[in-house]
């Protein structure tokens, strides 16, 4: 509608075309370069042994596809996330509706989630299937411009269709952590093959290392794309940045425990639930809220023409 944009400054309206993230396409056609010849190799060796993969396989393609058709609803059951309806958070709502016509997407499901922790997430397979979730606590704490920022951040990861990405990405590592989870088992049970087993339990741990690294590199980069994308979106980065900070803050005081039970989830949130202090840098899922704040900052000075 006109008068949205009419509500902003002209020059920040005309100059939030979105842009394409050619740099987010170059990494995620290379990290799915990367993740079929790591999982080629990993069964050419299979094959090499002579271990009989059928089965696992064929559990691992259901697996899969479940993850795939059902990414979302699996999302929001281990999150404890309830999709709302628009008569039950009709701020809520009106604010997406906003942004979705500015961003040129359909309205997705919204979902609440209770929670100590301010935070905020999106999932599905494509525009058409995704959901946008926020906690409680993130509506206590933050603004409405703030809100509005975060939101847009998750219509971005809508946007970019790099929650598809991280979904069939992170196939790889699941057949790698499946068999490394179970592979003294089948030597027990695969006396022929016991040797091999052991051999093949030790490089599907190397390769869901390889693919975790992989994978959170790319979450990493998403998570700049996605911040550049709420800028674009409401030609507001100072807002995001201020919010990063608000839900860092809080983050720090929610329990150890309650962040441990949520780090699961933590590639799709927008703080880590540990807030990044995890094994070690290589292996967050996001980039440091130093690191985003620069990179918001950079997005503002383009905003505005110097």
């Amino acid at each position: 509608m006109p008068e949205i944009c009419l509500s902003r400054q002209m020059a920040i309206c005309t100059s939030m075309e979105w842009k394409r993230d050619y740099g987010l396409t170059g990494r995620v056609i290379l990290t799915w370069g990367l993740l079929l010849l790591v999982y080629l190799v990993f069964i050419g060796i299979m094959v090499y042994l002579g271990i009989n993969t059928t089965f696992i396989f064929a559990i691992v393609i259901i697996m899969g596809l479940a993850q795939y058709f059902f990414s979302d609803k699996m999302v929001l059951m281990t999150t404890g996330a309830r999709v709302v309806a628009e008569d039950e958070q009709p701020q809520l709502h009106r604010t997406i509706e906003k942004l979705c016509l500015e961003a040129g997407l359909p309205k997705p499901r919204i979902a609440i989630m209770p929670s100590p922790m301010a935070n905020a997430f999106a999932t599905g397979r494509n525009p058409k299937h995704a959901v946008v979730a926020v906690t409680d606590s993130i509506m206590r704490i933050l603004d409405e411009k703030e809100l509005e920022a975060v939101l847009a951040h998750e219509l971005s990861h809508i946007k970019n269709r790099d929650i598809l990405t991280m979904t069939v990405a992170s196939f790889i590592a699941m057949i790698a952590a499946v068999i490394m989870n179970n592979f003294l088992f089948m030597s027990l049970f695969n006396r022929n093959e016991g040797n091999a087993w052991i051999i093949i339990g030790i490089v599907a741990a190397i390769v869901w290392l390889i693919s975790t690294i992989l994978l959170m590199t790319l979450s990493r980069y998403r998570e700049f794309a996605a911040d550049r994308g709420s800028a674009y979106i409401t030609g507001n980065p100072k807002a995001l940045a201020q919010a990063l900070r608000k839900i860092s803050a809080k983050m720090d005081t929610v329990p150890v425990q309650k962040r441990q039970q949520a780090e699961g989830a933590n590639m799709f949130y927008i703080i880590p639930a540990l807030s990044g202090k995890t094994l070690a840098s290589l292996f967050s899922s996001h980039p440091s809220l130093e690191k985003r704040i620069a990179n918001l900052e950079k997005v503002e000075q383009e905003i505005r023409g110097y």
